[in-house]
């Protein structure tokens, strides 16, 4: 599904539904160097569970048009304007690494519009190694290896994410790649970790939050440790906290226990 959003097509996987506005409807958003895809799993489910579902690629990268968000607060007026484009008075927000700062970020900005606030793979302040920053301009193969090395608590993910067999770093490799390559003017490595790396605002939008929040955390999680998790979580008003056996790629490393999680929040 395509959406005109700030007068660019902006992509929205549905779950293989069409779009109800009679249903309640969760957003979900992806982190740096992935796309829709990643939420596989919880998205279908939820879409043949009674939500809508909208999990977008960010623009100017994957299927989106646009350009792309170079900080958080300018991807938080994108989701803004996203649920202006849909015709949505409210919706959830579901966001990993990268994502779960634009939703908070879209959280605190609109706060009459988001029901449910779930932060995935998420920490504050989100800074990123210098090291990394470069490499992900001058050397970006060796870049998407040490990420790719510090997203993993395993090599192969359980049945229900991506099938038996299936390669873990091989597959995220791959995804890294062609996102990368889905943007030939702007580096979205390098800009998206850059934005995580400078959004500043993260105590002072946890505060603003009115709706209930939920913090999934990777045990192994080496990218956004739990500790820094909890850290941002204690400044939130109404927020609860769910621990899974992985670590950054916690959506494909323990689907079914991110999916329980999301399942349990939303229907409360």
């Amino acid at each position: 599904m395509y959406l005109k959003v700030n007068g660019h097509d902006l992509y929205a996987y549905t779950g293989g539904k069409a779009f109800d506005a009679a249903k309640p409807t969760v957003i979900f958003i992806h982190g740096v160097l992935n796309d829709h895809s990643v939420w596989i799993l919880q998205s279908r489910y939820l879409a043949h569970h009674g939500w809508n579902v909208l999990a977008i690629d960010l623009p100017g990268q994957g299927k989106s048009g646009g350009e792309p968000p170079a900080t958080v607060e300018e991807a938080a007026d994108t989701i803004i304007a996203l649920l202006s484009a849909a015709g949505l008075s409210q919706a959830a927000l579901v966001g990993h690494s990268f994502g779960s700062l634009i939703a908070l970020e879209t959280a605190a900005r609109a706060p009459a519009h988001i029901s449910h606030l779930v932060m995935a793979g998420s920490a504050y302040p989100m800074k990123v190694s210098p090291a990394l920053l470069e490499s992900s301009v001058k050397a970006p193969e060796k870049a998407i290896a040490m990420v790719n090395q510090f997203s993993h608590s395993t090599l192969a993910p359980p049945p229900s994410a991506l099938g038996p067999g299936t390669w873990l770093y091989g597959g995220s490799r791959a995804l890294m790649r062609r996102m990368l390559a889905s943007n030939a003017k702007t580096n979205v490595f390098y800009s998206g970790f850059k934005a995580c790396d400078s959004y500043a605002g993260g105590e002072q939008a946890m505060a603003a939050v009115h709706c209930p929040t939920l913090f999934i955390i990777g045990r192994h999680d080496q990218m956004t440790p739990p500790k820094a998790a909890r850290a941002l979580a204690a400044h939130a008003r109404l927020v609860k906290l769910v621990e899974v056996n992985g670590g950054h790629a916690l959506m494909s490393e323990a689907p079914d226990e991110v999916l329980w999680a999301l399942q349990e929040f939303l229907s409360e």
